[in-house]
């Protein structure tokens, strides 16, 4: 979908940003919101029954994810189970934009949001949960409690209170655990980021509080002046025993263009399940429909042609005023994510050791999702972004967007789960198969250390904001709810190759 090359921009002179839909709930006194908490390990959505100022801006949609909350799904309901998901995702967009278009009749009637567009986003996920209970209930026994997660709410955008509340958050995950092999990169993924980095974010940066991506963000206050954050990742302590090496495959920055919206690990067999674009690079087979054999069989841009895995993750855009030709297309304007999108300037996809000891072999066909998608209304429980600027590495931001200075380029970096249970490529909510490391470098009772990929993207943006991932609508683009994929397709000899360098202590690519 998107064009092979991208000419490169130096000022922001041109940039057109669109201005926000913010809604606001007028009416002079005080309108009380049921603002349901999202459900699922460590959330952090709203208390029930906080009642919101009148001037507030009700800014998106707030569901809890069914998909968290699922028990063990049996294999022969897990299609059933996965279609109904990614239908609860659509619905949600669609809700979205319903919620958007509406925002003045709205503001006039608060009453309207919930018999236009809560009730009936009910009514829908009621019997999405219905037949996801019935689906499990003929294999196994049926899920009780799910009926609870299926009212959504109202809910501001907090982000200012996120990023004051977690910028110093850690999450006790083996991020970064390769100890300086980068020569000056920085893997420390997930560290958080210090306290102060809030400072300066305020200061006007040439955009509106309230402007963003057809109004749905990014804001001003998701950005922060890199050089405002203070030195905040610590490198673990590698321990004897440790595997000291890494592997580093080459698969290129995309510039082929392989861009879709799906998402073949958490909606298989949905068009569109990921309602936001992503970039691939890897394999080359890789869409919604394929199957293990379709990736075992297809073409990959790796140089080792060993190594036909699949790396994938949401495009990054400028918002510069230019239409990108997604404009119009699922994935792109039609899920309110605009602006050209950036071929990255650099992509290091490595693979690093265990801190405490011996890495084994994953298997063919592991899928490993890192971060959360959904972690602006999910909470950051899962979370695992990290943003900084080349030069800047020893400051990674969590839930901030970093303006660099002139002359240095923005950096993603994703540091996936580097345990594996020893049975299961895949798990019903994608997550439990895998772990990250305990703070001592050890994996959890039950796990066994493999490979760490460790993902390092660079773009070159002009300096400041005016640049989002894209994401699901109601998510905002929040930086917080970047993420990354991964399913392993080496080939045999080839893993045996990365575990015996990881494990010898050697850097091989």
């Amino acid at each position: 979908m998107g064009r092979t090359s991208r000419k490169k921009r130096s000022t922001l002179a041109n940039r057109a940003i669109v201005a926000s839909a913010a809604l606001i709930l007028g009416g002079g006194g005080l309108i009380a919101v049921n603002v349901y908490a999202s459900a699922g390990e460590g959330s952090s959505g709203s208390p029930p029954g906080r009642t919101w100022n009148a001037g507030t801006q009700m800014s998106t949609i707030d569901c809890p994810d069914v998909g968290n909350e699922l028990p063990d799904v049996p294999d022969q309901a897990r299609w059933e189970v996965d279609r109904e998901l990614a239908a609860m995702d659509t619905q949600i967009t669609d809700a979205y934009r319903q919620f958007a278009d509406r925002k003045d009749e709205i503001s006039r009637d608060p009453g309207l949001a919930e018999n236009a567009v809560l009730g009936p986003l009910k009514a829908k996920r009621t019997a999405s949960i219905d037949r996801i209970a019935t689906a499990v209930g003929r294999n196994a026994d049926r899920p009780g409690g799910l009926d609870g997660l299926a009212p959504c709410s109202l809910r501001a955008d907090d982000s200012n209170d996120m990023g004051d509340q977690g910028a110093g958050q850690g999450q006790g995950q083996d991020d970064g655990q390769n100890d300086g092999q980068d020569g000056g990169q920085d893997d420390g993924a997930n560290q958080g980021a210090d306290d102060g980095q809030d400072q300066g974010q305020d200061q006007d940066q040439g955009q509106d509080q309230d402007q963003g991506q057809q109004g749905n963000g990014p804001e001003a206050s998701d950005f922060v002046d890199i050089q405002s954050v203070q030195p905040n990742v610590d490198r673990p302590r590698q321990r004897r025993g440790a595997s000291r090496g890494t592997f580093t495959t080459n698969c290129g920055r995309n510039e082929n263009g392989k861009f879709n919206p799906d998402n073949v690990i958490v909606a298989p067999g949905v068009s569109n399940g990921a309602h936001h674009m992503h970039d691939y690079v890897g394999n080359q087979a890789n869409d919604a429909f394929a199957s293990d054999d379709d990736l075992a069989n297809g073409d990959t841009s790796c140089r080792n042609q060993g190594d036909k895995s699949t790396y994938y993750w949401p495009v990054l855009r400028l918002q510069n005023g230019t239409a990108e030709n997604d404009a119009d297309a699922d994935g792109g304007g039609k899920d309110q994510n605009i602006g050209e999108i950036q071929t990255p300037s650099q992509v290091t996809l490595k693979f690093v050791g265990n801190p405490a000891g011996r890495v084994t072999a994953m298997p063919r066909f592991l899928r490993i999702i890192t971060g959360d998608a959904k972690a602006f209304t999910n909470g950051d429980a899962n979370a695992n972004a990290s943003w900084s600027c080349t030069g800047f590495e020893d400051r990674q931001l969590k839930d901030k967007y970093p303006i660099c200075p002139d002359g240095s380029q923005v950096v993603r970096s994703f540091a996936f789960q580097s345990c594996w249970d020893g049975q299961n490529t895949d798990s019903a909510n994608h997550r439990t198969h895998v772990a990250f490391a305990q703070d001592n470098g050890r994996c959890p009772n039950g796990f066994r250390a493999i490979p760490q990929l460790v993902q390092r993207i660079v773009y070159d943006v002009p300096p400041g904001p005016g640049f989002a991932v894209d994401s699901f609508p109601e998510q905002l683009h929040k930086p917080v709810t970047d993420h990354g994929d991964f399913i392993n397709v080496f080939d045999d000899n080839l893993m045996k190759k990365v575990v015996s360098c990881i494990n010898g202590g050697r850097k091989c690519r």
